[in-house]
């Protein structure tokens, strides 16, 4: 998604442009983007005080809770609303962001808000975008830049926040240290066979017979990925006063089965034992639809959701939320 659609902000790094309202072009045709006066997308405003009569919740994540490709009624925070009794949204999904930057919205914007449930979806690429600290972007002339990012370090069990305020001007990725150039976050593990793949038409192939594994940091509890995730997700769920719902999204390959989603789904359940939290895993749900319509839950060429995909994923999600607020 284009800079052009954010601004600064000195603790998130950016958000949406308040009040922003855009046409965005994609594959799909173009789609609607509209932002609240908070600067996240949404057509509705933030009120504090709850709305009588109605259950809120307050949803965090990246752009497949933004809705990166679809309008902003098409995404599965929207269609739950039709699905769970007198409930509203509160939507703080920001799309590029990490979980450490959610937990940071949370902070900043979400806890004073009258609210009777936190949903955090954690795309599970999320492990990755923890442990950066600069992420690229093009900037308006198109250019690719790295942008800097807050983020956490765990020292024992402790966390330090760190670059907040981030950096406010782009820099170009010769102008880091050295060791700094490892922690730019470059989208994920194998980017030429990835694109060698994607050329030929041949990539779930490829993940089947090299057993791609776009999520290592699961595989072990003790990777430096996970331990930083996990501290991330403690410390926000202990510091929330109202319950909470941990739902890992997991990946197009985790859906289409070309990748075992084991790992992660064992990280996510070891954490949330250990907390007493709710956690909702929607995979077994999506894997109950035929391999054609799964496939159809992303586009052609950009992975986030389709308008069927979101849809099927508020499906497995209803009844979570509605247990959660029972």
């Amino acid at each position: 998604m284009s800079r052009q659609l954010f601004e600064y902000h000195p603790v998130l790094g950016y958000r949406f442009v308040p009040n922003l309202k855009a046409r965005v072009p994609h594959e799909s045709g173009g789609y609607l983007v509209q932002a609240n006066e908070a600067g996240f997308r949404s057509n509705r405003a933030v009120l504090r005080e709850r709305t009588a009569g109605m259950r809120r919740v307050l949803l965090f994540g990246d752009s497949f809770t933004a809705g990166d490709g679809v309008s902003n009624g098409r995404r599965y925070a929207d269609a739950l609303e039709s699905k769970v009794r007198a409930l509203e949204v509160y939507n703080y999904g920001l799309s590029g962001t990490g979980t450490d930057q959610q937990y940071l919205a949370w902070r900043e914007f979400g806890r004073e808000v009258e609210h009777d449930a936190v949903v955090i979806a954690v795309l599970v690429e999320n492990v990755r975008r923890v442990m950066a600290r600069y992420r690229r972007y093009h900037d308006a002339s198109g250019l690719e830049r790295v942008y800097a990012k807050p983020y956490y370090t765990l020292d024992g069990e402790a966390l330090t926040l760190h670059h907040v305020p981030p950096r406010k001007e782009p820099l170009d990725e010769h102008e880091l240290p050295a060791e700094e150039r490892e922690a730019v976050d470059r989208g994920g593990r194998f980017a030429l066979l990835r694109q060698v793949v994607t050329a030929v038409g041949a990539k779930d192939v490829v993940q089947r017979l090299t057993r791609y594994q776009p999520v290592p940091d699961y595989d072990s509890a003790t990777t430096a990925g996970w331990r930083l995730m996990r501290a991330i997700l403690s410390q926000w769920v202990r510091a929330s006063s109202k319950p909470v719902l941990v739902m890992p999204i997991p990946l197009y390959q985790h859906i289409e089965e070309t990748s075992d989603a084991a790992p992660y789904q064992s990280r996510f359940r070891e954490l949330c034992a250990e907390l007493g939290c709710a956690l909702h895993d929607p995979l077994p749900d999506l894997l109950s639809y035929p391999l054609e319509q799964r496939r159809r839950f992303r586009f052609e060429k950009d992975v986030h959701p389709t308008p069927e995909g979101h849809e099927a994923l508020a499906a497995s999600l209803a009844p979570a939320v509605e247990r959660v607020l029972s």
